[in-house]
């Protein structure tokens, strides 16, 4: 699907349309275009991209399945690769797609394998509010950036209440499903917090190096773009913390009750070590055993049992082991 955007500063109207806008645009002196190609076939990206003047290797690299972020200044165009999260993510279990974006003086090109939700959203409020457009490319990619960052904060203050109530719940009911979830938390948020800190760096340059692309009137939608990567980051960081807490205040309670049932078992062990020596003892076939031919030798023997099975048990409960 390619999608257009053809806006005339000038007379302020807007088009929406497809790839047949482009030449519409580039008959024009003053038309701004956004062009957004999603799910296209290598090659139709590669000849929109080439309509453009687009480096050989900035599309190489837009085109490549797995590539990270990066932010790439080229002679008539700023090649910004961007990692977002994929139209099916709701929640820390996320799923990710690479958005790229070309920005020139008089267009924005924006291209993803599959459905982008932050590039939705802009292309909606660009249709609501057509004036928009007319801010300039430099804009529309901020814009953009700064939606596909939001949602990355979204998605981390959603899981702050469920491990809240992880921590109640481990109290109460301890649980491996418990320790299952956790474990799989600390690997998205892993993977989020790499992500984060490419953003970081191309939000850093951008923020610190001036472009006649961007534009100086950009100076507080950057600065907001980095603190919303910046945020993303320490959440990320903080949940990953409580997440590893949790896991170890797991494993050690379970330690701890592992440990409760090998002392019990290990006091029963004890008890039954003197019993079972004088067992040993009066369950041998000897004919000459004075004891055997005493008439309350078995009651006498039991009580013995019994008393030192007494005596160990108020020791140890003085000792507080059981």
């Amino acid at each position: 699907m390619i999608r257009v955007i053809l806006s005339n500063p000038k007379t302020g109207e807007s088009q929406k349309g497809g790839s047949e806008l482009i030449a519409v645009w580039e008959k024009s002196e003053l038309d701004l275009i956004w062009v957004d190609i999603e799910g296209e076939k290598h090659d139709d990206e590669k000849a929109v991209l080439n309509q453009f003047g687009i480096h050989p290797l900035a599309i190489q690299d837009a085109l490549r399945p797995r590539h990270p972020p990066k932010v790439e200044r080229f002679k008539d165009f700023l090649f910004i690769l961007l990692r977002g999260l994929d139209a099916n993510t709701t929640g820390i279990n996320f799923g990710v797609i690479q958005l790229s974006l070309f920005v020139g003086n008089r267009f924005l090109l924006t291209r993803h394998a599959k459905a982008s939700v932050s590039a939705n959203w802009l292309f909606e409020k660009l249709l609501r509010d057509p004036s928009k457009m007319n801010e300039g490319p430099g804009s529309i990619a901020v814009q953009l950036s700064n939606r596909l960052a939001r949602r990355y904060v979204e998605i981390l203050l959603e899981l702050e209440p469920r491990l809240d109530e992880i921590e109640e719940q481990m109290f109460r009911e301890p649980d491996d499903a418990l320790l299952a979830e956790l474990t799989g938390y600390k690997s998205q948020l892993r993977k989020l917090t790499r992500i984060a800190n490419y953003h970081e760096q191309i939000a850093a340059r951008l923020r610190d190096t001036k472009d006649d692309l961007i534009g100086d009137g950009l100076s507080h939608e950057i600065v907001d773009l980095y603190e919303q990567i910046e945020r993303t980051q320490s959440l990320a960081n903080l949940h990953y913390q409580i997440s590893t807490d949790l896991t170890d205040g797991y494993l050690g309670m379970s330690a701890h009750q592992l440990n409760r049932v090998m002392q019990i078992l290990t006091i029963i062990t004890v008890i039954f070590v003197p019993l079972t020596f004088l067992a040993g003892i009066y369950g041998m076939n000897f004919e000459n055993m004075p004891e055997l031919s005493t008439r309350s030798g078995y009651f006498f023997v039991i009580g013995i049992m019994a008393v030192i099975a007494v005596i160990q048990l108020i020791y140890f409960r003085r000792k507080r082991w059981v």
